[in-house]
């Protein structure tokens, strides 16, 4: 069920709150839409981070009975950072950052889960990309137990650069795929880390894959040979923490 709350609908009004820096999930814009204030507000969206998706009439009309002008937009209950923003800050503080990617996950009780286990083991962020996408919304934070509203997220519209700048940055990228070369445990996860994890069906696109330093498998020894995605992502982050914290084995 939508929070009418966390909703801004009309032209006019969804353009003033780009203008205002309101944090926006995503906006929804009736498929053939045209004048002059939708110029405007494409205009607006541009270099954004914002998702913009083009929805039949019908779809709005079930959002809100009101006068929405074809235009819905749904502020996101936190603010997204930055990756670049977030690195130096850090680095500055003297920290090895933990960070986890999640590469085309859209199933939003996955999303809050992983991000709970985030932060119980302390990671400096997940990033999500703009598109494609979780994104955090009032399901998500309730399935995360309210992590999502102290755990920093960073929404990227290019996944690709930003692996290629954590990597500039001395990352060590790490890939969860069934195409792994060795067990996870025999990663390295000490240095700056970026985990990243693939969606369910289909896992971390090829071009991602090409980027990471390491292919890491969890072993399976069922009948299924599928691993939920927070799952996955709960054993690697807690082996990233076994290893920086050196328990005892």
């Amino acid at each position: 069920m939508i929070d009418k709350s966390e909703l801004i609908f009309g032209i006019r009004a969804v353009i003033e709150a780009i203008d205002a820096g309101k944090d926006i999930d995503r906006i929804l814009i009736k498929r053939d839409l045209q004048g002059e204030l939708t110029r405007e507000l494409f205009a607006k969206l541009k270099g954004t981070q914002i998702p913009v998706q083009r929805v039949p009439i019908e779809k709005l009309n079930k959002i809100t009975a009101k006068n929405h002008q074809g235009v819905v937009a749904f502020i996101s209950a936190i603010a997204y950072q930055r990756t670049e923003d977030l690195v130096p800050t850090l680095f500055e503080e003297g920290k090895s950052p933990l960070f986890v990617m999640l590469d085309g996950v859209t199933d939003v009780r996955n999303f809050g889960a992983i991000s709970r286990t985030c932060e119980c083991a302390e990671v400096d962020a997940v990033i999500i990309p703009s598109h494609d996408s979780v994104s955090v919304n009032a399901d998500a934070i309730k399935t995360s137990a309210g992590a999502l509203l102290s755990l920093p997220v960073c929404r990227e519209s290019n996944l690709t650069a930003t692996i290629k700048y954590l990597k500039q940055c001395g990352f060590h990228i790490v890939g969860a795929t069934e195409k792994g070369n060795y067990n996870y445990t025999k990663a390295n996860y000490t240095d700056p880390v970026c985990i990243i994890m693939g969606a369910e069906d289909k896992g971390i696109p090829t071009e991602h894959l090409a980027l990471c330093d390491e292919w890491i498998v969890i072993p399976q020894y069922g009948h299924i040979q599928s691993l939920n995605v927070s799952v996955a992502a709960g054993i690697l982050i807690y082996e990233a923490v076994r290893q920086r914290h050196h328990f005892e084995e």
